[in-house]
């Protein structure tokens, strides 16, 4: 495999990248020691690095390998940490404490966990969880009486389980399990400069602002992701701010206002929410990396995390995920389409640059 780009290799040193391991190694002139892209020492001047494709090669130029990483050893690699990602979610109903998985990956309870979490971007127990709530609402959908549902997924108790589902969906499995039964979306369509776009809101806030080929696709999105909530159009008494937040994001994006400050509904794990929250303090014409980013909301190894948590944002532009782009300068991808990204970045430059 032939060496990454040296700006790749300085920005998964910054990130201590644990999908880089094994794609190179680098030294350290002053105190002559090779490390791991992942190395959690303290990290040195920039200016003082080397780079080489594997640990023979920087053993040949005289550098002494790293007692804190050991690059030289064998351990875990992102393979590995995939491999054990798929045993949790093939076994979330079992319980599966650390000791046990790490034993499994070959490493030690504490080398485990913080690789585990870094390659994966949640820690085992999270994405066991998850896997667990994944089960659970397939259950649940297929008309699985409620406790036997729950005690399927794995989880030990109603009370346990009813939190967790509160947090991840924004309602109770029996809800979720009726098709959103009982909540009440209102939703509002506008063809605007980017295409048809779909707006919807709770009585807490904004839930979704999509994009779309059609009024008609969009509106069944939104109904096949709730079956059986009451989903109406915003003409409904309840819900007569919609039209005028969607007017003002129709007119922001037409170039011809701001873009609105409005209520929002999020709805998504922990850690999405803490991104989605960290989207919206990026000023209007700024881009971040996924990186930057990252190392932003404290978690500084999983920006790939980051990225899929930008892809699972429901919210287009309120919640600017468009800003952010790959560390190499590429736009990368955008759940509504490069192209929208592009434009949307494009009139935010010409906004900046004017003023």
């Amino acid at each position: 495999m032939s060496m990454m780009p040296e700006k790749q290799m300085r920005a998964a040193i910054k990130a201590r990248d644990y999908a880089c391991d094994g794609r190179f190694v680098y030294a350290i002139v002053t105190t002559g020691v090779f490390c791991r892209p992942s190395c959690a020492a303290r990290p040195a001047r920039p200016e003082n690095y080397r780079f080489f494709p594997n640990a023979d090669a920087a053993a040949e130029a005289g550098f002494r390998p790293c007692k804190r990483c050991r690059p030289t050893e064998q351990q875990s690699d992102i393979a590995n940490l995939i491999e054990s990602a798929r045993y949790v979610i093939a076994h979330a109903d079992e319980t599966l404490t650390l000791s046990k998985l790490a034993k499994r990956a070959g490493l030690s309870v504490s080398r485990y966990q913080r690789a585990f979490s870094a390659a994966i971007g949640i820690s085992p127990k999270a994405l066991q969880d998850a896997a667990r709530m994944g089960e659970l609402k397939k259950a649940l959908k297929s008309g699985d009486a409620i406790a036997g549902a729950i005690f399927e997924a794995g989880y030990g108790s109603t009370s346990r389980v009813y939190g967790e589902a509160v947090r991840s969906t924004g309602m109770t499995p029996s809800v979720y399990r009726d098709g959103g039964a009982g909540e009440v979306i209102s939703y509002a369509c506008r063809n605007t400069v980017l295409g048809w776009l779909l707006m919807a809101a709770t009585d807490r806030g904004v839930c979704s602002a999509q994009f779309g080929d059609s009024k008609e696709a969009l509106i069944a999105q939104l109904e096949e992701e709730f079956p059986k909530a009451r989903i109406e159009p915003s003409k409904a008494a309840r819900s007569s701010d919609l039209d005028v937040w969607i007017d003002a994001l129709d007119a922001h994006l037409a170039e011809k206002g701001p873009r609105p400050d409005v209520p929002l509904d999020l709805k998504g794990t922990a850690f999405q929410v803490k991104v989605w929250r960290f989207l919206l303090s990026i000023k209007d014409g700024d881009i971040v990396s996924y990186g930057e980013a990252a190392v932003a909301i404290g978690k500084p190894t999983a920006h790939r995390a980051l990225a899929t948590a930008c892809g699972k944002n429901r919210v287009a532009v309120l919640v600017p995920c468009h800003r952010v782009l790959r560390g190499n300068g590429d736009l990368g991808g955008y759940r509504w389409g490069v192209e929208r990204k592009r434009a949307l970045l494009d009139a935010e430059r010409a906004r900046r640059a004017a003023s």
